[in-house]
Protein backbone atom coordinates (compact mmCIF):
# COMPACT_ATOMS: atom_id res chain seq x y z
CA UNK A 1 0.00 0.00 0.00
CA UNK A 2 1.11 3.40 -0.45
CA UNK A 3 0.29 6.60 1.61
CA UNK A 4 -3.12 8.52 1.42
CA UNK A 5 -2.19 12.29 -0.48
CA UNK A 6 -0.84 14.87 2.07
CA UNK A 7 0.96 18.06 1.47
CA UNK A 8 4.50 18.21 2.39
CA UNK A 9 6.86 21.08 3.55
CA UNK A 10 10.33 21.56 3.93
CA UNK A 11 10.90 24.30 6.47
CA UNK A 12 14.51 25.77 7.24
CA UNK A 13 14.47 26.33 10.15
CA UNK A 14 12.54 25.46 13.83
CA UNK A 15 10.20 28.86 13.17
CA UNK A 16 9.19 27.89 9.87
CA UNK A 17 8.91 24.28 11.27
CA UNK A 18 6.33 25.22 14.31
CA UNK A 19 4.64 27.74 12.27
CA UNK A 20 3.43 25.14 9.98
CA UNK A 21 2.22 22.74 12.83
CA UNK A 22 0.12 25.47 14.50
CA UNK A 23 -1.22 26.28 11.11
CA UNK A 24 -2.21 22.45 9.95
CA UNK A 25 -3.01 21.82 13.50
CA UNK A 26 -4.02 18.12 14.53
CA UNK A 27 -3.65 17.35 10.76
CA UNK A 28 0.32 17.88 10.55
CA UNK A 29 2.71 14.88 11.16
CA UNK A 30 6.78 15.37 11.84
CA UNK A 31 8.94 13.48 9.36
CA UNK A 32 12.66 12.86 10.55
CA UNK A 33 13.92 9.46 10.31
CA UNK A 34 10.56 8.47 9.03
CA UNK A 35 11.68 4.47 9.88
CA UNK A 36 8.22 4.77 12.21
CA UNK A 37 6.07 7.36 10.61
CA UNK A 38 6.33 6.12 6.82
CA UNK A 39 5.49 2.43 7.77
CA UNK A 40 2.20 3.81 9.27
CA UNK A 41 1.39 5.71 6.65
CA UNK A 42 2.29 3.13 4.21
CA UNK A 43 -0.32 1.10 5.79
CA UNK A 44 -3.03 3.95 6.14
CA UNK A 45 -3.00 3.28 9.92
CA UNK A 46 -2.72 7.19 10.30
CA UNK A 47 -3.41 9.35 7.40
CA UNK A 48 -2.43 13.39 7.98
CA UNK A 49 -2.55 15.94 5.57
CA UNK A 50 0.53 17.32 5.93
CA UNK A 51 3.98 16.13 6.66
CA UNK A 52 6.41 18.59 7.81
CA UNK A 53 9.93 17.32 6.80
CA UNK A 54 12.61 18.86 9.59
CA UNK A 55 15.40 17.09 7.66
CA UNK A 56 16.65 21.06 5.93
CA UNK A 57 16.45 22.68 9.29
CA UNK A 58 19.81 23.72 10.63
CA UNK A 59 21.50 23.31 14.31
CA UNK A 60 19.06 19.90 15.19
CA UNK A 61 21.65 17.16 14.27
CA UNK A 62 23.94 17.71 17.21
CA UNK A 63 25.09 15.56 20.13
CA UNK A 64 26.40 17.97 23.05
CA UNK A 65 27.91 16.52 26.14
CA UNK A 66 28.26 18.37 29.23
CA UNK A 67 28.56 17.45 33.14
CA UNK A 68 25.22 17.12 33.56
CA UNK A 69 23.44 15.59 30.10
CA UNK A 70 23.99 14.04 26.69
CA UNK A 71 21.88 16.26 24.60
CA UNK A 72 20.64 14.69 21.33
CA UNK A 73 19.17 16.32 18.99
CA UNK A 74 16.17 15.77 16.52
CA UNK A 75 17.91 14.66 13.68
CA UNK A 76 20.63 12.57 15.38
CA UNK A 77 20.43 9.63 13.63
CA UNK A 78 20.55 6.19 16.09
CA UNK A 79 23.78 5.16 14.29
CA UNK A 80 25.40 8.51 14.85
CA UNK A 81 25.10 8.68 18.64
CA UNK A 82 25.94 4.58 18.42
CA UNK A 83 29.04 5.92 17.54
CA UNK A 84 29.39 9.13 19.53
CA UNK A 85 33.03 8.41 21.75
CA UNK A 86 31.75 11.72 23.76
CA UNK A 87 28.25 10.07 24.71
CA UNK A 88 29.32 7.08 25.32
CA UNK A 89 32.14 7.78 27.79
CA UNK A 90 29.13 9.94 29.43
CA UNK A 91 26.66 7.66 29.49
CA UNK A 92 27.48 3.98 28.23
CA UNK A 93 23.72 2.79 28.23
CA UNK A 94 22.83 4.77 24.99
CA UNK A 95 25.32 2.68 23.01
CA UNK A 96 24.51 -0.56 25.09
CA UNK A 97 20.71 0.07 23.68
CA UNK A 98 21.74 1.72 20.51
CA UNK A 99 22.91 -1.76 19.24
CA UNK A 100 19.70 -3.75 19.79
CA UNK A 101 17.61 -1.12 17.61
CA UNK A 102 16.36 -3.16 14.66
CA UNK A 103 18.97 -3.11 11.63
CA UNK A 104 21.93 -1.27 10.74
CA UNK A 105 20.17 0.28 8.03
CA UNK A 106 17.07 1.28 10.17
CA UNK A 107 19.71 2.96 12.50
CA UNK A 108 21.55 4.78 9.76
CA UNK A 109 18.57 6.82 9.18
CA UNK A 110 16.17 6.30 12.37
CA UNK A 111 16.20 9.32 14.38
CA UNK A 112 17.08 8.68 18.40
CA UNK A 113 14.50 11.12 19.33
CA UNK A 114 11.93 10.28 16.56
CA UNK A 115 11.97 6.79 18.40
CA UNK A 116 11.31 8.60 21.42
CA UNK A 117 8.25 10.99 20.34
CA UNK A 118 7.07 7.77 18.40
CA UNK A 119 6.75 6.21 22.30
CA UNK A 120 6.46 2.94 21.10
CA UNK A 121 6.60 0.68 24.42
CA UNK A 122 8.34 -1.61 22.36
CA UNK A 123 11.10 0.82 21.46
CA UNK A 124 14.66 0.67 23.16
CA UNK A 125 15.17 4.63 23.69
CA UNK A 126 12.10 5.69 25.79
CA UNK A 127 12.79 3.18 28.55
CA UNK A 128 16.93 4.87 28.49
CA UNK A 129 15.34 8.07 28.61
CA UNK A 130 13.55 7.32 32.06
CA UNK A 131 16.27 5.30 33.41
CA UNK A 132 18.50 8.07 32.81
CA UNK A 133 16.25 11.05 34.25
CA UNK A 134 15.98 12.43 31.09
CA UNK A 135 13.97 15.80 29.76
CA UNK A 136 12.35 16.45 26.73
CA UNK A 137 12.72 20.09 25.00
CA UNK A 138 9.86 20.95 23.20
CA UNK A 139 9.14 24.04 21.12
CA UNK A 140 5.92 25.73 19.60
CA UNK A 141 4.68 28.90 18.59
CA UNK A 142 4.12 29.78 22.22
CA UNK A 143 7.40 29.51 22.97
CA UNK A 144 9.81 26.15 24.51
CA UNK A 145 9.26 23.77 27.46
CA UNK A 146 10.32 21.23 28.94
CA UNK A 147 9.29 17.64 30.24
CA UNK A 148 10.34 14.89 31.89
CA UNK A 149 10.18 11.82 30.82
CA UNK A 150 8.68 10.32 33.25
CA UNK A 151 6.03 12.60 32.41
CA UNK A 152 6.41 12.55 28.64
CA UNK A 153 4.87 9.40 27.77
CA UNK A 154 1.03 8.60 28.61
CA UNK A 155 0.29 5.38 26.69
CA UNK A 156 1.39 3.13 23.80
CA UNK A 157 2.27 5.96 21.07
CA UNK A 158 0.89 8.33 23.36
CA UNK A 159 2.75 11.26 25.14
CA UNK A 160 1.92 14.66 26.59
CA UNK A 161 3.39 16.40 23.51
CA UNK A 162 0.71 19.69 22.34
CA UNK A 163 0.24 19.24 18.22
CA UNK A 164 1.84 22.08 17.65
CA UNK A 165 5.32 21.12 19.33
CA UNK A 166 8.25 20.07 17.88
CA UNK A 167 10.65 17.98 19.89
CA UNK A 168 13.85 20.23 19.17
CA UNK A 169 16.07 17.70 21.66
CA UNK A 170 16.35 15.16 24.48
CA UNK A 171 18.79 15.39 26.70
CA UNK A 172 20.07 11.84 29.06
CA UNK A 173 20.97 12.15 32.26
CA UNK A 174 24.67 11.42 33.30
CA UNK A 175 24.70 8.82 36.16
CA UNK A 176 26.59 9.09 39.62
CA UNK A 177 29.79 7.99 39.40
CA UNK A 178 30.44 4.44 39.95
CA UNK A 179 27.07 3.44 38.02
CA UNK A 180 27.39 0.30 35.85
CA UNK A 181 24.94 -0.13 33.27
CA UNK A 182 23.46 -3.05 31.32
CA UNK A 183 20.95 -4.04 28.59
CA UNK A 184 19.63 -6.67 27.29
CA UNK A 185 16.36 -8.05 25.02
CA UNK A 186 15.18 -10.67 23.91
CA UNK A 187 13.21 -11.34 19.84
CA UNK A 188 12.29 -14.24 17.77
CA UNK A 189 14.70 -12.65 14.98
CA UNK A 190 17.28 -10.54 15.48
CA UNK A 191 16.50 -7.16 14.80
CA UNK A 192 12.70 -7.81 15.86
CA UNK A 193 10.78 -5.68 17.99
CA UNK A 194 11.62 -7.51 21.70
CA UNK A 195 9.72 -9.77 23.41
CA UNK A 196 11.22 -8.24 26.67
CA UNK A 197 13.52 -6.47 26.98
CA UNK A 198 15.29 -4.39 30.18
CA UNK A 199 17.61 -1.33 31.26
CA UNK A 200 19.16 -1.43 34.26
CA UNK A 201 22.05 1.34 36.30
CA UNK A 202 23.56 -0.12 39.54
CA UNK A 203 25.97 1.93 41.74
CA UNK A 204 28.82 0.09 43.33
CA UNK A 205 30.62 0.97 46.18
CA UNK A 206 33.48 -0.79 47.74
CA UNK A 207 32.29 -4.01 46.13
CA UNK A 208 29.35 -3.86 47.14
CA UNK A 209 25.71 -2.82 45.67
CA UNK A 210 24.37 0.42 46.99
CA UNK A 211 21.60 0.93 44.60
CA UNK A 212 19.75 -0.71 41.03
CA UNK A 213 17.11 0.23 39.16
CA UNK A 214 15.39 -0.57 35.87
CA UNK A 215 13.21 0.19 33.00
CA UNK A 216 11.32 -2.51 30.51
CA UNK A 217 10.98 -2.48 26.94
CA UNK A 218 7.83 -4.22 25.66
CA UNK A 219 6.23 -5.39 28.76
CA UNK A 220 4.76 -1.98 30.29
CA UNK A 221 2.46 0.43 28.26
CA UNK A 222 4.64 3.22 29.14
CA UNK A 223 8.70 3.05 30.27
CA UNK A 224 8.66 3.77 34.05
CA UNK A 225 11.29 3.01 36.51
CA UNK A 226 11.40 0.14 39.38
CA UNK A 227 13.54 0.32 42.10
CA UNK A 228 15.22 -3.10 42.94
CA UNK A 229 17.58 -1.80 45.79
CA UNK A 230 15.59 -3.47 48.16
CA UNK A 231 16.44 -6.94 46.77
CA UNK A 232 19.90 -5.83 46.13
CA UNK A 233 20.97 -3.47 48.41
CA UNK A 234 24.38 -4.74 50.25
CA UNK A 235 24.70 -7.67 47.41
CA UNK A 236 28.46 -7.87 47.24
CA UNK A 237 29.75 -7.95 43.47
CA UNK A 238 30.49 -12.16 42.66
CA UNK A 239 27.69 -13.44 44.91
CA UNK A 240 24.79 -15.04 42.52
CA UNK A 241 21.92 -12.22 41.78
CA UNK A 242 19.10 -12.71 44.77
CA UNK A 243 16.21 -14.43 43.58
CA UNK A 244 14.01 -11.57 45.44
CA UNK A 245 14.36 -9.57 42.13
CA UNK A 246 11.85 -11.95 40.38
CA UNK A 247 8.93 -11.05 42.07
CA UNK A 248 9.96 -7.45 42.13
CA UNK A 249 10.03 -7.38 38.12
CA UNK A 250 6.94 -9.92 38.13
CA UNK A 251 4.72 -7.54 40.22
CA UNK A 252 5.80 -4.20 38.50
CA UNK A 253 5.39 -5.33 34.27
CA UNK A 254 2.46 -5.54 32.99
CA UNK A 255 2.26 -7.76 29.77
CA UNK A 256 -0.30 -8.65 27.28
CA UNK A 257 -0.95 -11.69 25.31
CA UNK A 258 -0.47 -11.70 21.59
CA UNK A 259 0.20 -13.64 18.52
CA UNK A 260 3.98 -13.35 19.36
CA UNK A 261 3.73 -14.29 23.39
CA UNK A 262 1.68 -15.01 26.04
CA UNK A 263 1.82 -11.96 28.65
CA UNK A 264 3.09 -15.22 31.20
CA UNK A 265 5.62 -16.14 28.92
CA UNK A 266 6.51 -12.57 28.50
CA UNK A 267 6.40 -11.85 32.45
CA UNK A 268 8.68 -14.49 32.97
CA UNK A 269 10.91 -13.37 30.33
CA UNK A 270 11.08 -10.21 31.83
CA UNK A 271 12.42 -11.59 35.37
CA UNK A 272 14.48 -13.54 33.34
CA UNK A 273 16.48 -10.99 31.36
CA UNK A 274 16.95 -8.47 34.66
CA UNK A 275 18.48 -11.21 36.48
CA UNK A 276 20.67 -12.32 33.66
CA UNK A 277 21.72 -8.38 32.80
CA UNK A 278 21.93 -7.57 36.44
CA UNK A 279 24.52 -10.54 37.03
CA UNK A 280 26.62 -8.89 33.84
CA UNK A 281 26.82 -5.33 34.79
CA UNK A 282 27.26 -6.14 38.43
CA UNK A 283 30.28 -8.21 37.65
CA UNK A 284 31.98 -6.68 34.48
CA UNK A 285 32.76 -3.19 35.57
CA UNK A 286 34.46 -2.19 32.29
CA UNK A 287 31.88 -0.97 29.26
CA UNK A 288 29.31 -0.57 31.54
CA UNK A 289 30.99 2.20 33.82
CA UNK A 290 29.93 5.73 34.08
Amino acid sequence: MKPGPFVHHAPRTVEEAVAVLAQVGHDGKVLAGGQSLVPVLNMRLASPGHLVDINLVDGLASVDVSDRWVRVGALVRHAGLERHDGAFAANPLLRQALRNVAHPAIRNRGTTVGSIAHADPAGEMPSVAVLTGGVVEAVSVRGRREIAAADFFEGPLETTLEHDELVEAVRFGRFAPGTRTGFTESARRHGDYALAGVAVAVEVDGGVVRSARAAFVSVTPVPTVLDLTPALAGFEVGAPVPTDVDELVRSHVEPEDDIHATADYRRMLAAELTRRVLATTIHDDEEGAA
